[in-house]
């Protein structure tokens, strides 16, 4: 929660210091943000597969599949950020455009997302990394590393984009050299210390093709979940334009209110919870991997849930840190509210999901996202907001419809349990399955 904290904090930071700029620049941030999440989807869904296949075979102590599945989850992560790289520097302009977005808002997202994509490689191996070392249980590690990192990230972006001291004032260009800086220190900060004896993780020469097509197998539908839901967020952010620049800025603003006093959390018990659930299963023990899933759920309900009224109660105070344009602030409010009603669910879903991923079910989650967000959050709007001319009320709405479906089919599939099978399953394939007294 620390680690995904600070990391939360950056973007806020760099929310804040473009907020300073205009509503423009934090609409150019925004949009380009959508695309960054491309990479970041691949990143975290190798991190899944990785930390699923980790934490069972380190409950069940096969630690040579675990550091076969560390490097070549790794390397995989490393290959698959290239063509980003290419992708920012001879599209970036462009690809903000399309999105119906003003001019001056196209060319600076596009400069901020050339840069950001420049280190997509080095973002998928510290996300891999992490996630590695969380897997075999050391969570500390990481931890360490990444708030040096952010730490770093978040002085950069305020020297840099504001030209504190003897620094020039780059803007937008400022903020993204900081995050670039960030992404590559975190990497090599990362793989060093997997290559050290600071952590029970190591690298090995890969020669397992049943761990690849397991790696594969589990990461693909997270990475599938993490990429159509990305691509699902342009048509709702051209929606958002359709009611103006500053309706767009809001919701970036509003989501970032959400995602900074929730998400570490979050992001955290659902980590915790795939350790936890998929080590009891590599133990042999599915009762207790079922109990822990529902144990953790709840207890991200009570903490979650309740910091979700907070939000909703100080909406208005909390996005006025972001922005003095009134119009905005009233939007961001009412997004920031229809998150913060939508956070019990949000939570639950969360939860879950981790479970099963810990599971080797993806699938489950993948379904749960794409169908609530296609119908849920594009639906509602599109249909809600425009066509039936309700506005801004169905578009809060449709966030809230969005995680209430994702968090009931995510459930079911939890509670149906053909999650442990296949466990039990893939487990014996790659002969990690723990011996029997």
């Amino acid at each position: 929660m620390i680690e995904q904290f600070l990391r939360t904090m950056m973007r806020t930071t760099d929310v804040v210091v473009t907020g300073l700029f205009s509503p423009a620049a934090v609409a150019a941030v925004g949009l380009a943000d959508l695309y960054a999440r491309l990479p970041l989807r691949i990143g975290l869904g190798l991190g899944s597969g990785v930390i699923a296949l980790l934490s069972q075979d380190t409950g069940s102590g096969a630690t040579g599949n675990r550091d076969e599945a560390i490097t070549q989850a790794i390397l995989l992560g490393a290959v698959a950020g290239l063509p980003f790289v290419l992708f920012g520097v001879l599209f970036g302009e462009r690809a903000i455009g399309v999105l119906g977005a003003e001019s001056a808002v196209a060319r600076m997202g596009g400069l901020y997302l050339a840069i950001i994509f420049a280190t997509s490689p080095a973002r998928h191996v510290a996300l891999v990394a992490a996630r590695s070392m969380q897997g075999a249980g050391d969570t500390r590690t990481p931890m360490y590393l990444n708030v040096v990192s952010n730490g770093l990230n978040i002085v950069g972006t305020l020297v840099l984009g504001l030209g504190l001291g003897p620094a020039p004032r780059l803007h937008i260009l400022g903020v993204g050299i900081a995050t670039a800086f960030g992404n590559v220190f975190s990497a090599l900060a990362l793989v060093a210390a997997i290559r050290g004896p600071w952590t029970p993780a190591g690298f090995v020469r890969p020669r397992q093709w049943t761990v690849t097509k397991q790696l594969l197998a589990i990461s693909a539908p997270r990475i599938a979940e993490g990429l159509v839901t990305t691509v699902l967020e342009f048509p709702f952010n051209s929606i958002l334009l359709v009611f103006g620049t500053d309706v767009n800025a809001a919701y970036q603003i509003g989501r970032r209110v959400y995602q900074q006093l929730t998400s570490p959390i979050s992001r955290g018990y659902r980590t915790g919870t795939s350790i936890v659930v998929g080590q009891t299963l590599g133990d042999g023990d599915p009762a207790g991997a079922r109990y822990n899933g529902w144990a953790a759920a709840l207890l991200g309900l009570l903490t979650v849930g309740s910091l979700g009224g907070v939000i909703f109660v100080g909406a208005e105070r909390i996005v006025g840190l972001f922005t003095d344009d009134p119009s905005t602030i009233g939007y961001a409010a009412g997004f920031a509210r229809a998150y913060a009603l939508a956070a019990p669910v949000t939570i639950l879903y969360v939860v879950l999901s981790g479970a099963l991923t810990s599971g080797s079910d993806t699938r489950t989650p993948f379904v749960a996202r794409v169908s609530g967000m296609a119908v849920g959050m594009l639906g509602v709007s599109a249909v809600g907001g425009i066509y039936l001319d309700y506005g801004m009320s169905a578009v809060y709405a449709s966030i809230v419809v969005f995680y209430v479906w994702a968090m009931i089919y995510v459930a079911v599939g939890y509670y149906r349990g053909g999650w442990v099978e296949r466990t039990r399953t893939m487990m014996d394939e790659r002969g990690s399955a723990p011996s029997e007294d």
